[in-house]
């Protein structure tokens, strides 16, 4: 991969496992030194040093992203060990508990918000008020789904998350983009990460959910990974507060069944 965010300082949230370990990987073989955050130590310290190994430089906060302290603290300690902060992917997020809303809890709908909703907008204002603070400049994005552009039964809470990062992203980006701070969403459809496991562990629903993918597989973290690298470098300098959606082809009609 060619440098391209050579010299810049980034942070990645949730970035423990799956498409936020990729990300901090490939953020760190495009040049970037990156602030890895997440909430298991054990998996952030594995992730900082596959990132070392791969001759990148790196440094894990424990954060949880619904707790504006943790946020605060995760942003100045990665401006601290690198001295700025150029690029973010605000990844972190569960998929919740899928009921229908009649069963849904209080509990598990305010969970499933704080740390997918709530997080994205605390990462959002610390992030935003250091590149500001470093006097403009800089590429966020955040994590959506194709969850925050459909509906689905059982997904109510997961959903509701999801549209609320679509519209964050678009207005932050509104907000910021005279100052040269693009703001942009990815949107996934499955992806082959634990959380894919848990939601599709039983063979006949994977089956299904395979099916349900034009291109007869689920995507992979590097997929989603090299897409959020190009988003955050100079390649995609005109592009702010859209969603790029990378589904396998799950949106462009008709449920697929073949």
């Amino acid at each position: 991969m060619a440098a391209e965010l050579e010299s810049k300082v980034g942070l990645v949230t949730g970035g423990t496992s799956g498409i936020g370990r990729e990300t901090a990987i490939l953020f760190a073989r495009a040049g970037a030194k990156v602030a890895v955050a997440g909430r298991r130590e054990k998996e952030g310290e594995e992730t900082v040093e596959l990132i070392r190994a791969a001759g990148g430089d790196a440094v894990f906060v424990k954060t949880d992203v619904s707790k504006a302290a943790d946020v605060d603290v995760l942003v100045k300690k990665a401006v601290e060990q690198f001295g700025r902060l150029d690029v973010a992917f605000n990844n972190a997020g569960i998929e919740g508990v899928w009921v229908p809303v009649a069963r849904q809890s209080e509990k598990d709908f305010d969970r499933t918000i704080s740390i997918n909703l709530k997080g994205v907008w605390l990462c959002l204002k610390y992030e935003l008020r250091q590149m500001l603070r470093q006097g403009g400049g800089g590429a966020i994005v955040n994590a959506g789904s194709i969850y925050g552009l459909i509906g689905d039964a059982g997904a109510a809470a997961y959903s509701a998350s999801k549209w609320g990062v679509i519209g964050l992203t678009k207005s932050a980006a509104l907000e910021n983009a005279r100052n040269g701070i693009r703001v942009n969403a990815v949107c996934p459809a499955a992806v082959k990460t634990a959380m894919a496991d848990r939601l599709f562990g039983a063979a006949e629903v994977r089956e299904f959910a395979i099916n349900s993918h034009p291109l007869g597989r689920f995507g992979t973290p590097q997929e989603i990974a090299e897409a959020v690298v190009w988003m955050c470098s100079d390649r995609a300098s005109f592009m702010t507060g859209q969603t790029l959606i990378l589904d396998g082809g799950f949106l462009a009609g008709p449920t697929f069944r073949g």
